[in-house]
């Protein structure tokens, strides 16, 4: 079985009529059963509300973007982001009956949790995948939830959360203490507690906000230690089971902006932990994406984790509509235009994502499985055209840039994967 994975498809504009690249990359796909893109956009005609808090742009394309990732070759889509509710219940309903209609598999959302969490299956003459589709980033309430016997379920999103423990000295956690007791920043939460409406923390940890914080007589130094929520992991686990009872190759894929300290191209701690613990428990590749950039390879116990692909397409400045809020944000006037709201984010091209030279090339992943086990996996890279005007930019050209798989070799050592001059991942 042969599977092409890419990183994000954060379209927002048609291809040109019989593009040279859109073909190349086709005839390359194609030869390939299985195909494999993150759809981070909503599609539809302005079906839904703006949410109050986006993705980081409110990202709704014309369905037929859709078509054109079809022309690519595209046979199954994760559509677990943090942009799969940018336009809330109404425009996730209309992204999936846009995909249904075209009769493209997708995982990661649904109407309810249980319709999110589980897999989605690819038949092919080489044998049959599932996916999974999971985000640890999204917004809160857009989490999918089940019926009970009193009320429906909710439409949205298959969800990861992390546990997070921030250890600090016995001088810090006293510092703490005093601020949260002279600000009252906990008062609102107290009560809630007190009313019952809330459940209580632990007794040994003080909490600022939402932070919680925790000391013990060894401690040297602050830390923070993350690790994935033991509820999410079990369903996670349950779902993975039952894929692999029911297909030859099982894939997760992830979607995590979350990071290592302050390094982007790091993956965080919980991440690690979460996508060991789904190939112990069957899973046979994870296929991670969400910071638009490349981050490393992990060979763990034979099996593939791709802590990031990057983008495969990123328009991300070529929205053509957005709500008032956006304007707001930057202090923008009422006659203000799109143009003017993304050059105000981008201050006219020279930061963010625009700006940053990683998020304009990356790999499209091409694997063979054989019994259970891959047999090659093979890096191409490609270059999204940072160069152009933004309103050209975005699309994949499939090239030789022996820089990129530099980079993601560099990326992937601390794993102890290896990945040779052609791209080829060797251990």
């Amino acid at each position: 079985m042969r599977i092409i994975l890419t990183g994000d498809s954060f379209i927002t504009r048609r291809t040109a009529h019989d593009d040279p690249a859109v073909n190349e990359l086709h005839d390359y796909f194609t030869k390939a059963d299985i195909r494999f893109t993150n759809l981070e956009v909503t599609t539809h005609d302005h079906q839904g509300y703006p949410a109050p808090v986006s993705g980081g742009t409110w990202a709704m394309a014309p369905p037929n973007v859709l078509d054109d990732l079809l022309q690519y070759g595209f046979t199954i889509m994760n559509i677990a982001n943090n942009h799969t509710l940018d336009y809330l219940h109404d425009g996730l309903l209309a992204t999936e009956k846009e995909l249904t209609a075209r009769d493209i598999p997708y995982a990661g959302a649904g109407r309810t949790l249980t319709d999110a969490n589980s897999p989605r299956y690819v038949e092919t003459k080489a044998g049959r995948a599932a996916f999974i589709g999971v985000t640890s980033t999204y917004s809160s309430g857009w989490e999918a939830s089940d019926a009970n016997r009193y009320v429906s379920g909710r439409p949205g999103v298959n969800f990861l959360r992390s546990d997070a423990k921030h250890v600090v000295t016995n001088e810090q956690f006293q510092v703490l203490k005093d601020v949260a007791s002279a600000t009252s920043i906990n008062s609102d939460q107290e009560l809630l507690v007190k009313e019952g409406f809330e459940l209580g923390g632990d007794g040994d940890e003080v909490t600022v906000g939402n932070i919680r914080f925790t000391t013990s007589e060894n401690v040297k130094g602050a830390s923070r230690v993350r690790e994935p929520h033991k509820a999410d992991m079990k369903r996670l686990i349950a779902s993975v089971n039952e894929a692999k009872r029911q297909a030859d190759v099982v894939v997760v894929s992830i979607h995590s902006h979350e990071m290592t300290g302050t390094a982007k191209d790091q993956p965080a701690d919980f991440i690690q932990q979460a996508a060991k613990a789904l190939i112990d428990a069957g899973a046979d590749c994870i296929v991670g994406h969400g910071p638009h950039i490349l981050r490393g390879i992990d060979i763990y116990k034979g099996k593939p984790i791709f802590y990031s692909l990057g983008n495969f397409i990123f328009q991300n400045d070529s929205v053509t509509h957005l709500p008032k809020a956006f304007f707001d944000k930057y202090g923008l006037a009422e006659e203000a235009t799109i143009a003017d709201a993304l050059d105000a984010r981008s201050h006219g091209g020279t930061k963010g994502l625009i700006a940053n030279d990683d998020v304009w090339t990356s790999v499209v992943v091409d694997m063979t499985w054989e019994n259970d086990q891959w047999t090659q996996i093979s890096l191409r890279p490609i270059d999204l055209g940072k160069d152009k005007p933004r309103y050209q930019m975005g699309f994949p050209t499939l090239t030789n840039d022996q820089e990129v798989i530099n980079r993601i070799g560099r990326l992937s050592e601390p794993f102890g994967t290896k990945i040779n001059k052609d791209g080829e991942v060797v251990c």
